[in-house]
């Protein structure tokens, strides 16, 4: 299993991000998948999850109404919209394969930076 995160960087307050994450090695399209982050001197927090095919989304609060995260199961790809961004939104982002209520594999992680 192979899950590997890219499109962070540093972003003013209010911009956007487009994060994604490429998975390998498992079938993709039968998995719950997460975004989780970790913001500095922080614990882990969860973002945001996506069903199967896309059709149940659900989001922290921190994060609704301006994150969206979406999926191309035949790209095995998973992505995180990011919008109106701001300086609390500045963690280490990863994406995360689902299993039960928790997950079992994530990647490597994205740093975004929210600072003017």
């Amino acid at each position: 299993v192979q899950l590997v995160e890219s499109g962070g960087g540093l972003v003013q307050p209010g911009g956007s991000l487009r994060l994604s994450c490429a998975a390998s090695g498992f079938t993709f399209s039968i998995y719950w998948m997460y975004w989780v982050r970790q913001a500095p001197g922080k614990g882990l927090e969860w973002v945001s999850s996506i069903n199967q095919d896309g059709g149940g989304r659900y989001y922290a609060d921190s994060a609704k109404g301006r994150f969206t995260i979406s999926r191309d199961n035949a790209k095995n790809t998973l992505y995180l919209q990011m919008n109106s961004l701001k300086p609390e939104d500045t963690a280490l982002y990863y994406c995360a394969r689902a299993i039960g209520v928790g997950y079992d594999y994530w990647g490597q992680g994205t740093q975004v930076t929210v600072s003017s």
